[in-house]
């Protein structure tokens, strides 16, 4: 009897060892940012989205605030098959490849029609590079415009030299360069630590970021230039997605047009509030000077200049198919 029962059991193991992958696929998704952050919130949505829509065939676990890997290290887990999808922001990987950078450029694209009108020219390019790396984009979502925040008063980028400036991506750290302030490398999970330590005293990013780090808490003025809207990108292991069956791929595909679309607009909800947030708890949330402004501008146009020189010939038709 004993022996029946454990040749039983030892069929029904190899039965379940032989069903297809797909029966029940299960992916871990890092993200860097808040589980309350607009990113965070909607990548939920998209993970219940694909569950609902295979039925229960893929679950996505969305591991936000970089509690699986930090937000540098995210790409490579992707890529490497640590993680089957993840959240990156394409800007931070500019010294990798210039064209992730685009986006990240100062005064390039300065409002919600224009970062998408950017994302059509940059998209082909974008998904034949990281095709090439073993990867498959599958949406993007635009942050707010981004902004200067600041301990003290700025009449014009002057006032802004020799402070503490967290940087997050290449871009960020040479617009530190250029007005004379001292980049400090910081993620947006460890921005609150910097700020009450005092490892930063200035700072260029969104609304969003401002009130998830509560910057209010430390910063007093934040300057609204609207310098650029970088974008976070959504990326899937090439292997882990081929080995879904097709109904899988196309219902993972339809929730990442959902959540592009749907992210798109909270973005832009989100930075309308995030403002009003700031001002609530007492940041003076102001327009830049003229001067500033002017002197911020030709940071962008030198950063640009410098661009295309290393981005070469692709950067340049990305950058022409982006003005026709």
């Amino acid at each position: 009897m004993k022996r029946r029962l454990f040749s039983v059991t030892l069929a029904a193991s190899a039965l379940a060892l032989s069903l297809p992958a797909t029966a029940q696929t299960k992916w871990d998704l890092p993200a860097a940012y808040p589980a309350t952050n607009f990113h965070s919130v909607n990548l939920a949505t998209f993970a219940s989205d694909v569950e609902k829509a295979t039925g229960g065939k893929l679950q996505i676990t969305v591991h936000p605030g970089a509690s699986l890997f930090k937000a540098p290290e995210i790409k490579r887990a992707v890529q490497g098959g640590q993680a089957q999808i993840g959240e990156i922001l394409l800007a931070a990987y500019q010294n990798e490849w210039q064209m992730f950078g685009a986006d990240g450029l100062p005064f390039l694209a300065t409002s919600y029609a224009d970062s998408m009108k950017l994302y059509q020219a940059q998209k082909p390019i974008l998904e034949k590079k990281l095709a090439e790396q073993g990867m498959t984009l599958l949406y993007t979502v635009a942050w707010p415009p981004q902004g200067i925040y600041s301990k003290k008063p700025l009449a014009s980028a002057a006032d802004l030299k020799g402070s503490k400036w967290r940087a997050y991506s290449p871009a960020t750290s040479r617009i530190a360069e250029l007005v004379g302030a001292q980049p400090v490398t910081v993620q947006a999970a460890e921005l609150s630590q910097a700020l009450a330590t005092g490892a930063v005293e200035a700072n260029m990013t969104s609304g969003a970021t401002g009130v998830d780090s509560k910057l209010y808490e430390h910063l007093k003025f934040y300057y609204d230039v609207q310098a650029w809207l970088p974008k976070n990108a959504i990326i899937v292991n090439k292997r882990a997605f081929d080995a879904l069956d097709k109904p899988t791929q196309d219902a993972l595909r339809k929730a990442g047009a959902d959540a592009e679309t749907r992210g798109r607009a909270a973005s832009q909800k989100v930075n309308t509030d995030t403002l009003a947030i700031l001002k609530t708890n007492g940041m003076a949330v102001e327009p830049p000077s003229a001067a500033l402004k002017a002197d911020m501008q030709k940071v962008g146009e030198t950063m640009l200049k410098e661009w295309l020189e290393k981005a070469g010939p692709d950067g340049q038709a990305m950058l022409d198919a982006y003005k026709k």
